[in-house]
This record gives C-alpha cells, sequence and structure tokens, in this order.
C-alpha cells in the first residue's frame, strides 16, 4: 500500500474551464501529478476518445447495443517502447510535475449527447504506470458542440411552408361529414427563444363538433442499433391550443406564436447511432370516437439564427433569445410520457 501514498495529485486539467469545444478547435491542457518521493515509472499515458453508443436494457440485461467511434488518438506523454529495459526505467523526482498537450479535433464531429438508451461523448484519459504493475488513472469529460447556422443552410428553410389533409368522419355508409385542415408555419427553422408562427385554417363540414385544436412542439430521439431503429422517446416542449369548432362552421388561427423555449443546441450529423427531430404537430380533436386529425410539419432547431443582409439579426414578434442553453436534457430521466398522451395514442 506504501507504493500509492507516493501520489498525493493526480489530474487532467483543461485551459478552457469551460470544458466546451468546437469541432475544428485546439483541445489543450496539462496533466498535473504530485509525489511525495522519487518514484520509478513506466511512463506517463494519454488517451482522448470520442464515441456514440446505444445501448437498449431489459430485465435480463443488454438486450442490444452498437457503437462507433469519432476520436481515438493515443500518446506518450514521457516514456517510450524501450522504457522497460533496465536502466530505460524513469525516475520522478519528489514535487509536482506538469505535461502540456495539444490536439486538434477533427471537423464534423457530432455534439455531445446524453440519453435514456444512448449517447456521444468525448473525454480524456490519463494513466501512470509504475514498474510495480500499479496503474493510476484519471479521466475527464469534455464536451463538444458542433453549431448549425441557419444562414448556411438551404434557404428553404427561411421561407413559409404548409401543410393540409381532408377527414371524413365516421363510416363509408354513414358518414357525418368532412374537416378540412390547413396549417401554415412561417418558416422552417428557428433557434431557441424564437417564436413559430402558427396560422391554420379549420373547416368542420360535419355534423360534429370539434372540441379542440392544438399544436406541439415535439422533439423525438430515436436510437439505431445494427441498422435498425430499436428505440424512440418523444418529448412534449410548448404547446398551445383552441377551442371548440361547432359543426358546419370554420375557425382559423392568425399567427398565433409558439414560444420555444431553452434546450440544449443538438447537431449529431456524424453520428449515425443516434437521430433527434422537431417536429409541429398540429391536431385537430372531434367529440365523441371519432380519431383525432393530425398533421406533422417537421422544423430544424439551430444554433445560430437568420440575419440580415447586414449582419443584424432578425428581430421578429415573440423572440427571446436566452442568456445560455442548457446542456443536458433533464427531461430524458422524466418517463411521464406526456407526449405520448397527446400523440401517440391518436
Amino acid at each position: 500500500m506504501a507504493a500509492t501514498k507516493k501520489l498525493r495529485y493526480f489530474k487532467i486539467v483543461m485551459d478552457d474551464e469551460s470544458l466546451l469545444y468546437f469541432p475544428g478547435a485546439f483541445l489543450t491542457g496539462k496533466v498535473v501529478l504530485e509525489l511525495d518521493e522519487d518514484t520509478p515509472i513506466l511512463g506517463l499515458f494519454f488517451h482522448i476518445k470520442g464515441e456514440g453508443v446505444v445501448r437498449l436494457v431489459g430485465s435480463g440485461g443488454i438486450v442490444t447495443s452498437d457503437k462507433e467511434n469519432y476520436i481515438d488518438f493515443r500518446m506518450r506523454l514521457l516514456g517510450d517502447n524501450l522504457t522497460r529495459i533496465g536502466d530505460r526505467l524513469l525516475m520522478l523526482s519528489a514535487g509536482v510535475h506538469t505535461f502540456p498537450f495539444r490536439l486538434g479535433l477533427p471537423l464534423g464531429l457530432p455534439s455531445t449527447f446524453l440519453g435514456n438508451h444512448g449517447w456521444v461523448q468525448y473525454y480524456t484519459r490519463s494513466e501512470l504506470r509504475e514498474p510495480s504493475g500499479l496503474v493510476h488513472k484519471n479521466q475527464q469529460v469534455f464536451i463538444v458542440m458542433n453549431p448549425i447556422d441557419l444562414n448556411l443552410e438551404p434557404i428553404l428553410l427561411s421561407q413559409p411552408f404548409t401543410s393540409e389533409t381532408e377527414e371524413k368522419l365516421g363510416l363509408l355508409c354513414f358518414s357525418s361529414g368532412k374537416i378540412v385542415a390547413r396549417v401554415r408555419l412561417d418558416r422552417g427553422g428557428y433557434v431557441p427563444g424564437e417564436s413559430i408562427s402558427i396560422t391554420a385554417h379549420i373547416y368542420n363540414n360535419s355534423s360534429t363538433t370539434i372540441k379542440k385544436t392544438c399544436a406541439l412542439l415535439t422533439e423525438t430521439v430515436q436510437y439505431t442499433s445494427k441498422n435498425r431503429i430499436v428505440q424512440s422517446e418523444m418529448r412534449e416542449l410548448a404547446s398551445l391550443e383552441k377551442g371548440k369548432i361547432e359543426p358546419n362552421s370554420d375557425f382559423q388561427w392568425r399567427n398565433e406564436l409558439l414560444y420555444i423555449p431553452p434546450i440544449p443546441p443538438t447537431n449529431l450529423r456524424g453520428c449515425s447511432l443516434i437521430r433527434i427531430q422537431y417536429d409541429v404537430y398540429f391536431l385537430v380533436i372531434p367529440k365523441g370516437a371519432h380519431k383525432t386529425i393530425k398533421l406533422q410539419l417537421p422544423i430544424m432547431i439551430a444554433t445560430y439564427p437568420l440575419r440580415n443582409t447586414d449582419g443584424t439579426l432578425q428581430r421578429r414578434k415573440g423572440t427571446y433569445y436566452p442568456s445560455t442553453l442548457p446542456m443536458m436534457r433533464p427531461w430524458m430521466s422524466n418517463h411521464e410520457g406526456k407526449v405520448k398522451s397527446n400523440i401517440s395514442k391518436v
């Protein structure tokens, strides 16, 4: 046990205390160790790892899993391949020793993500190996954020788009009429803090009262293992609703604003195991046993908002940009399934 007491302090220290890095940036820092006495070592090894993992666990253990690597870089900060040979053994003096590291992160890395059934995570690990076989280990996680700039995305995302549907109520022989719903969003790309402007026209050409209409902003996470989707999670992020529509009448939503709350920036491009999708669902809910009419409008949630040609922000009504965005999703540990009660049962 005496050997373990020689090492007083052993830590990986990043130069950026926020631990937040962008693809293409340099990951810099140092490994710091403090020894109480002179200590022979075989070497100090350093490892930078980035990986995506999907792991589905059942009552009997792991049901399925898959994994892919984004970074796997190893280096020796001290020592070489001959260190084990006789007089090549290294002797570190008592006191504090610092070993710097610097590595350029690859472009195109997917953002850090932590979910219930999978994750994208990045970390550094160092090992100090002694001749006795004792290995001291230390690990430090860091966060990668790959931003999405709406100004660099296809121009279609800055333009309005529409979805519509027509549904007959009742059975073919006993139809009570039809309902027509047209929904328009002011564009297809947004950032947290902005509001989605929704215009809709609902024609109730039936003898059934429409109980209410709703607009829901949702986040769906899909986990893939062995080239098939093994799990999917959906969460409601925001909602709006309007009251009933009488038979043989119509109702309009006029630029109603659905606010996008602060949510973690997520760009999982480059990750084939986990997919995140944002949608606006528009629901028309008739009274009685008639099924709910549902329109799905996919949108993009980006990091950097649209700008005018002079570089200024496109300030729109209902915009309140948050000063910071959360990096984690607290609702991932919440299994209440709020959206499932609204959408999945439709």
